[in-house]
């Protein structure tokens, strides 16, 4: 295959630093190749100057999250024949480009951070010395949440967050919510405090642009709904019905 890039450029080292579309055309491309091995072609044989994020290459670090074609999407997983011959690459939105394919993620952790993303339970250990255990359908409350990389994509995809940046985001209340349904964290009521702010959980206009970008397949809409509802009730408890618990199969 022949196969054609766009690509959003940026260096804001440039005399008059404005963004600008470049197209490189690269030969003898195959369909199950990945964006961003096409990408590395680009920047090895084309352009050196190409700046882009990357690391494990395999969708686990969520590094090289960019908008593929009008969609938010990790290159290392999204094939050439899944986005055809003519394929469209600009920086995730609503975060501060630095240069071309790389944002200020900066903003997107504060938020992360805001929530408490970490497990809290100032109890001893039980007398046996054991760590303190689950049920499976404990577990099961947070399985899908738990899959969360924070690649952003599934934040900025989300238009109340294009139009307010100081909305938390999908992927900060991913993160409350599985600490939130953790039957061994004792900070729920915190968490649910802070996401109650008018910045928090409410921004949330269920428009359903996250949960299609997440590459983890993560029910995020559904999860903001679950933590919209502890909120109302006023604790976690009682909230996740097991049966409608996703299975990803």
């Amino acid at each position: 295959m022949e196969v054609t890039f766009k690509i959003r450029r940026y260096n804001p080292e440039s005399s008059d630093a404005k963004s600008y579309w470049q197209e490189f055309t690269l030969q003898d491309v195959e369909p199950t190749n990945r964006v961003l091995e096409m990408l590395h072609r680009v920047k090895w044989e084309q352009d050196g100057t190409l700046a882009f994020r990357r690391s494990c290459s395999s969708g686990i670090c969520g590094s090289d999250a960019m908008r593929i074609n009008g969609r938010n999407a990790l290159a290392c997983k999204l094939l050439i024949r899944d986005v055809g011959e003519k394929i469209q690459v600009e920086p995730i939105l609503g975060l501060p480009v630095i240069k071309d394919l790389i944002v200020d993620m900066e903003p997107f952790f504060d938020h992360y951070r805001s929530v408490m993303p970490y497990f809290v339970n100032n109890n001893p250990l039980p007398a046996d010395g054991r760590e303190r255990l689950q049920s499976q359908e404990e577990k099961d409350l947070i399985t899908d949440t738990t899959n969360c990389i924070l690649c952003a994509a599934c934040t900025t995809s989300c238009p109340s967050y294009w139009a307010n940046g100081k909305y938390v985001g999908p992927a900060a209340i991913v993160q409350a919510h599985r600490f939130i349904f953790d039957t061994r964290d004792e900070a729920a009521a915190e968490r649910l405090d802070v996401l109650a702010e008018p910045n928090g959980v409410w921004r949330c206009r269920t428009i359903y642009n996250c949960t299609p970008a997440c590459p983890r397949g993560i029910s995020v809409t559904r999860a903001i709904g679950e933590v919209k509802l502890a909120i109302r009730n006023g604790s976690p408890e009682g909230i996740i019905d097991p049966a409608n618990i996703p299975t990803h199969e």
